[in-house]
């Protein structure tokens, strides 16, 4: 059969969105004849899985007769929104197949995020390879979730897959979407299954802290050693997953399989997963919307086209580094720089936190120096700023460098800075505190924030995350240890990546706290087991060691010299 698209049903019935009868869709998906395509050259279809489930699948394919290359994209959130997206690709040459993901909308099944979408996306993408209208080749591509279902898809490793396209999507669902080092994301993750009507298994999902084998079966760290294909990963240093996005670039760029090794992109801009809040501005980035998809096409056009679109002699990374940007007032080493490598080159220095708040290069010379301070589960420290999502307008967050200043002086917050900087500090790479602590209780957590002091007080958050101690050791059901009362435990806690200029004149800033909230769930100081809370929460009395036996630093990427700026058009 050509690639013609045949006319089987009327067209009012596809304009006013009725679906296509499961028996008939099925059919028609298995022959690749084409209903007759609505106003916007879509039709709709039922593809059938490998377990027989039937999954609501828009076809969009430019006019005409011909065979086309393919791009893929899986959605929960409904694929009716698909229309623009399908224009603007076929009008480029590729037919769009935009699918309901199983359970969701009009698709059957049931829904259980992310657990089937390995299988459905490699089966997905071999049913388009083989239908009359296409050229063989195939594509993935998306954002956040349906970033999240390219990756799986890629993971599968569909013999017609040739490339992807990646926005602000997680190599670890478990550590960067639900826990971050152990404890639950309550006000992402929890507002999401709210918002689905599934709040009654929120206590379920805070007990799956430790890794399991059903969270090795769907979560991409565990599986993207099979991934074949070129990708291009956008995210930003503010994204809830700018771990996975940078992660997901270092492991395929260099460790990938055939295909993927050493095709690689990476894109890093000054963005969240939602709008940044907080009083500063970053000139010339591309903010996170629709610009973060001006590279597909080329992308798409070189890998599926052969089409000498530039693409490839883009250096592997671009990314924004951020430095000081009050607004009327922005650094000109503000901008993107590029690179063949990620992390660039650099010096890992240890700067320790000192009796009486500072920080600085020098080791503590004392013996037995240390602060202390009270975790109240029933007075948390409050939440401004960070690598939120901003999901529920009913329950608002702020996002990025936001001033934590707000948090205003509260005996459990430590703030340790530095004394006012003689030279422009460059920072760029992975970064990690390392914490000598001690508790009175069996579990408590540790919150920690790198920031950038501005020299009006301004207090910009450039990094944080959280650390529950009995996670101190891994997240295997093996590694989890309690703590005993009173005696020093190191605590390694890895802050992801930035790329940021602490500039002369500012002050390196590490707080720590143990509550975060609502980005975090409140540790009850308890010790009974995530999503049980059966105990009356009670204080916690927690200890960072600062003595030259047991400092506290965090270790900071280093480099001399920053790359040249480059301008982005």
């Amino acid at each position: 059969m050509s690639g013609r698209i045949t006319r089987t049903l009327s067209l009012a019935g596809l304009v006013l969105g009725l679906v296509v009868p499961a028996h008939l869709g099925a059919q028609q998906a298995r022959d690749g004849a084409l209903p007759v395509p609505d106003a916007n050259n879509h039709v709709e279809l039922m593809v059938p899985m490998r377990d027989g489930v039937e999954l609501a699948t828009s076809v969009y394919v430019p006019e005409g007769d011909g065979t086309w290359p393919v791009i893929v994209e899986r959605t929960p959130y409904s694929k009716a929104r698909g229309a623009p997206k399908g224009q603007r690709l076929t009008a480029a040459g590729y037919v769009y197949v935009h699918q309901d993901s199983r359970g969701r909308f009009r698709s059957e099944g049931a829904y259980e995020p992310y657990q089937t979408d390995i299988a459905d996306g490699y089966d997905t993408v071999e049913w388009a390879a083989t239908q009359p209208w296409s050229n063989g080749k195939v594509g993935v591509t998306g954002r956040s979730a349906m970033g999240i279902h390219a990756n799986l898809t890629a993971a599968g490793a569909p013999p017609h897959l040739a490339a992807a396209y990646v926005v602000t999507a997680s190599e670890s669902l478990f550590d960067e979407s639900y826990f971050n080092g152990g404890v639950f994301r309550e006000h992402f993750r929890g507002n999401f299954m709210r918002l689905q009507g599934k709040e009654d298994q929120i206590p379920i999902m805070k007990s799956r802290s430790i890794m399991d084998e059903q969270w090795k079966a769907t979560d991409l760290i565990h599986h993207r050693r099979n991934i074949t294909v070129p990708m291009f990963n956008l995210g930003g240093w503010y994204d809830m997953f700018a771990k996975g996005e940078v992660g997901n670039f270092v492991y395929l760029q260099n460790h990938g399989l055939d295909g993927a090794r050493g095709n690689q992109k990476l894109w890093m801009g000054a963005w969240g997963h939602s709008p940044l809040d907080g009083d500063l501005e970053y000139p010339g980035d591309i903010p996170l919307g629709p610009r973060t998809f001006d590279f597909e096409l080329p992308w798409f056009d070189y890998w599926l086209k052969e089409k000498d679109t530039g693409i490839m002699e883009m250096p592997a990374v671009t990314y924004y580094h951020m430095a000081s940007a009050r607004p009327g007032h922005t650094s000109s080493l503000n901008g993107f720089r590029q690179g063949d490598s990620w992390p660039p080159p650099s010096t890992m220095t240890r700067f320790y936190l000192q009796p009486g708040g500072g920080v600085s290069k020098t080791r503590p010379s004392g013996d037995t120096m240390a602060v202390s301070y009270v975790h109240d589960p029933d007075n948390p420290v409050p939440t401004f700023g960070g690598a939120n999502y901003n999901n529920n307008r009913d329950f608002p967050i702020t996002v990025g460098p936001v001033d934590q200043r707000q948090i205003g002086d509260r005996p459990d917050y430590l703030r340790f800075h530095s004394a006012p900087l003689d030279a422009d500090l460059h920072v760029q790479g992975r970064i990690d505190v390392e914490l000598w602590v001690a508790t009175d209780v069996p579990d408590t957590d540790f919150m920690v924030k790198l920031v950038d002091v501005y020299p009006d007080g301004y207090e910009a958050i450039i990094l944080d995350t959280a650390l529950r101690t009995r996670f101190r050791y891994g997240r295997e059901p093996a590694d989890v240890e309690m703590m005993k009362p009173g005696r020093p435990t190191l605590l390694t806690i890895d802050l992801w990546s930035t790329s940021n200029t602490f500039e002369r004149g500012h002050r390196l800033g590490v707080h720590v706290a143990s509550s975060n909230a609502p980005r975090y769930e409140v540790n009850p100081s308890t010790g009974e087991a995530p999503g049980r809370s059966t105990l009356a929460s009670r204080k916690a009395t927690n200890t960072i060691l600062l003595d030259q036996r047991r400092p506290s630093a965090i270790v900071l990427p280093i480099v001399a010299e920053l790359p040249p700026a480059v301008d982005i058009p």
